[in-house]
């Protein structure tokens, strides 16, 4: 196992999971909900896990990956993001499953996951490929598989200050 893998594997299910909402005709409510609720709760564990797990350690060894200046930079940004899709993930809630308004919130919630995945692809995964060790990698994603089974209906979606996460973990 490896985290970075365990990361990117769960992208792909992320984006088939929006793909199959996208898929299904509006009338059929009770498929779009179980498949939105299976998402909500993935897109909600998958970033704890990784506040949890490969953040604090990303910030420690790594150096900036892509296009990124410094691993603060890339955490930072991983935090906001996160962020913005637990916010668009909450706004989805808020609509009717099937209608207009919640396919809009929908599409917003894909675009900000989108948007991340490419960038923490890009950039956090890239730079902790190089700095980490196999068998670091490896006993990361044993723990960051173990927290996810243990929350795979999801967790409480908390917003995070990405200064302060950044400072807190900053390496001494």
């Amino acid at each position: 196992m490896d985290i970075t893998q365990l990361i990117l594997d769960e992208h792909a299910e992320q984006r088939k999971l929006f793909s199959q909402i996208e898929q299904i005709d509006r009338s059929d409510k009770a498929a779009l909900g179980a498949i939105w609720n299976r998402l909500k709760s993935l897109l909600d564990s998958h970033a704890e896990a990784e506040e949890r797990f490969f953040y604090p350690r990303l910030m420690e060894i790594g150096t900036g990956g892509g296009d990124a200046d410094s691993a603060a930079e890339e955490t930072e940004d991983a935090i906001e993001d996160h962020n913005d899709i637990r916010d668009t993930g909450e706004a989805v809630d808020k609509h009717p499953i099937g209608s207009d308004e919640w396919f809009e919130a929908i599409n917003k919630c894909n675009e900000a996951n989108s948007d991340h995945m490419a960038e923490e692809e890009r950039q956090g995964l890239t730079d902790f490929r190089r700095h980490a060790s196999l068998e670091e990698r490896h006993a990361l994603a044993v723990r960051f598989a173990q927290f996810e089974a243990e929350h795979r209906m999801g967790v409480k979606p908390v917003d995070k200050d990405p200064k302060a996460y950044v400072k807190e973990h900053a390496p001494d």
